[in-house]
């Protein structure tokens, strides 16, 4: 069986501003001629179908057309709903879209309940884990322990005693929405920590052939057979250096037995360049980067007169700029973007409110603001 392992499409998300949705339409164009070239049987989407609960129509049309077109090649679907998507609209339907091959898993309801797939082998059994909201999914299971570990770790023990009651040899694969530990972020991902914890070992997936994961936008290989694919497209600056793309893993008899990342089209590359204007609008070195979108930090002592106007006389792609000037210390020159950059919503909140009142928060405060964003969370993830 040849499985192709892709994740966090964020249909409708746009960058800077810049609309996606055709550099997101070409990608579905590449994903099924791979699909149809590769001879895929299966096709494993790992969550973030969408960028929001509420996706706009075109992203909606969008991905009515990767399905029906992925079902046209022959080819198989599994998908799962991931921290952007809204578990309760994923799943309408569900039951009936099955019998078309296409395999939407959005209910805590359906963990531990594979969709088979059979090969010359036998079958092959696909478990999917949609994003797990701890306190929603701990309320659901009846769980003591709070946090990501604990949930993702009894709906791991719900896959393995399913798998334990099928016959010797029956080959899985697991798609699951979380952060492993060792994981390395970007920029673009939504913070999922609960009382401050996101991560969950990757020892958690012990026990299934395949944990193909989504919610990191960088393709990551944690163990031999726990992997991130990563988006498909760069959704922020950070990610200026990763090759985008999928998985494609053979599974024999034994399990997988190869695997091979194929990289995605670039609709226009992302870069960070940083310089004095002068330097930036005239150095020859600077002219690889005009057809890139651009963010761009300006280094000079004092602040040039319509900077991005004449940026973009260059560089018509720029999105994004940022003031440091050279000759300032470290401290004076950090921009908001870096001294923010590994902080979290809730983090920022109060340090607005250290430095609005003159006094760090109080303890009740820190667990409002808490409570606060949980409550957020759950919300999204129940509309």
């Amino acid at each position: 069986m040849r499985l192709l392992h892709t994740s966090d499409w964020h249909l409708g998300r746009s960058f800077h501003r810049e609309n996606l949705i055709d550099a997101q339409a070409a990608f579905v164009d590449h994903l099924v001629d791979t699909v149809r070239a590769e001879r895929v049987d299966v096709v494993a989407v790992s969550g973030d179908l969408y960028d929001r609960a509420l996706p706009p129509v075109e992203a909606v049309r969008l991905f009515d057309e990767a399905l029906r077109r992925i079902r046209d090649t022959g080819a198989r679907a599994v998908l799962i709903s991931g921290n952007h998507d809204s578990m309760v609209r994923m799943s309408y339907a569900t039951d009936l879209i099955d019998a078309a091959g296409i395999h939407l898993r959005s209910s805590l309801d359906a963990v531990g309940a594979p969709v088979l797939i059979g090969d010359e082998h036998g079958p092959v059994a696909f478990y999917g884990i949609p994003y797990l909201e701890p306190e929603i999914a701990r309320q659901h299971w009846g769980l003591e322990p709070r946090g990501h570990a604990a949930v993702l770790g009894h709906a791991m023990d719900l896959v393995r005693a399913d798998l334990a009651a099928r016959p010797a040899g029956t080959r899985s694969a697991v798609l699951s929405h979380a952060f492993v530990t060792g994981g390395e972020g970007s920029d673009s991902e939504r913070d999922i920590s609960v009382g401050g914890a996101s991560h969950v070992p990757a020892s958690v997936f012990d026990g299934v052939d395949y944990a193909a994961l989504g919610h990191l936008h960088g393709r990551q290989t944690m163990t031999a057979t726990v992997r991130y694919s990563g988006s498909p497209l760069a959704y922020s600056f950070s990610e200026e250096h990763q090759v985008k793309g999928c998985w494609i893993l053979d599974i024999d008899a034994s399990g997988v037995a190869a695997a091979e990342f194929v990289p995605a089209p670039v609709p226009r590359p992302v870069a960070r360049i940083r310089g004095r204007i002068d330097d930036l609008l005239t150095g020859e070195r600077w002219e690889a980067y005009t057809g890139h979108w651009l963010q761009v930090t300006l280094t000079d002592p004092l602040r040039p007169a319509f900077p991005m106007d004449r940026l973009r006389e260059r560089f018509p792609h720029t999105l994004a700029l940022d003031f440091a000037p050279d000759d300032r210390s470290d401290t004076d020159s950090a921009t908001w973007r870096r001294r923010t950059a590994d902080r979290s919503a809730s983090e920022l909140v109060l340090d607005f409110v250290d430095w609005a009142r003159g006094a760090p928060p109080t303890g009740g405060e820190r667990d409002l603001v808490a409570a606060a964003f949980e409550d957020i969370r759950i919300g999204e993830a129940e509309n």
